[in-house]
């Protein structure tokens, strides 16, 4: 048997709206380097509604935004200004802090609009945990875009199929789009640890049906097949096995203690201001 477990999200309030949230699950912490998968939308917002999240921190960890359908307007302490498009990849190193906002431009929030997309954490290995913060955004038209039998295939990070992504990994890394339509199949690739979310449709995975919403993860080095049932939107993440990591809030790190010293930095506001984003920010839960 492929598939170890099938995780249905849990729903999380996040700035203005909810999401579902995938990883961690209580049975599978990690796929390869990812820690954190939540799914945004799809949501609809009338003018003067959105996504709204207000400055906030993370270490040890890089975040990676990936949009179908909407706009972000993200900033970071670092001082960069970047709207995030469906099929741009936005990647945000921590390293050993920074703060970030996500929220949206107001030629956007005037009118009624869209956001659908996904969002994922993965660990940096202990010996880049302390790194430099940076920041680095490609645009969709730099991602590759393919087909492996007869299926659409946009490789987001990592290699696949003899294709490479142009985007920045710290360890052996995948993460892929597939577009499927009703009756086909691919071979998914070989990788240590993989999962597989299904965005929107059903599909199978060798003779297991997985539904909307629901995350298939499979053995260690498995090898399997996706079948679509109906139109289905996937993605695909994975990469080598990585060592336990601890999570509180927004820190990850592979040091209790440093998790405890990012709450209290937190707390008495230590970590660097977002310009142009400075009058608010989320506090330390439970410190107000």
């Amino acid at each position: 048997m492929a598939i170890k477990h099938i995780i249905s999200p849990r729903e999380k309030e996040l700035g203005g709206f909810s999401v579902r949230r995938v990883l961690p699950d209580a049975r599978q912490q990690m796929v390869g380097p990812w820690i954190f998968f939540d799914h945004m939308g799809p949501v609809s917002f009338p003018a003067g509604k959105g996504i709204n999240v207000r400055p906030h921190p993370h270490i040890n960890l890089a975040t990676v935004t990936y949009l179908f359908e909407g706009e972000i307007f993200h900033r970071d302490s670092l001082g960069n200004s970047q709207s995030i498009y469906p099929g741009d990849i936005n990647l945000m190193v921590a390293g050993r802090g920074i703060t970030h906002s996500e929220r949206e431009r107001e030629e956007i929030r005037s009118s009624n609009h869209k956001l659908h997309g996904l969002q994922l954490w993965h660990v940096l290995p202990e010996s880049d945990e302390e790194m430099a913060p940076a920041f680095y955004h490609y645009a969709a038209k730099d991602l590759p875009y393919f087909s492996e039998a007869a299926v659409d295939l946009r490789l987001l990070m990592g290699t696949a199929y003899g294709v490479t992504s142009p985007v920045k990994t710290f360890a052996d890394t995948l993460y892929l789009e597939a577009h499927m339509t009703t009756g086909q199949t691919f071979q998914l690739p070989q990788c240590e640890q993989i999962a597989v979310y299904v965005a929107s449709g059903s599909i199978r995975i060798n003779d297991q049906e997985i539904s909307q919403y629901s995350m298939a993860i499979l053995e260690d080095g498995a090898s399997a097949s996706v079948h679509a049932l109906q139109p289905a939107r996937i993605a695909v993440i994975g990469g080598q096995s990585m060592p336990q990591r601890f999570i509180e809030w927004n820190f990850v790190s592979s040091s209790k203690a440093r998790i405890e010293q990012a709450k209290q930095d937190w707390a008495a506001r230590r970590f660097p201001l977002v310009p142009g984003d400075e009058a608010e920010y989320i506090p330390l839960p439970g410190s107000e």
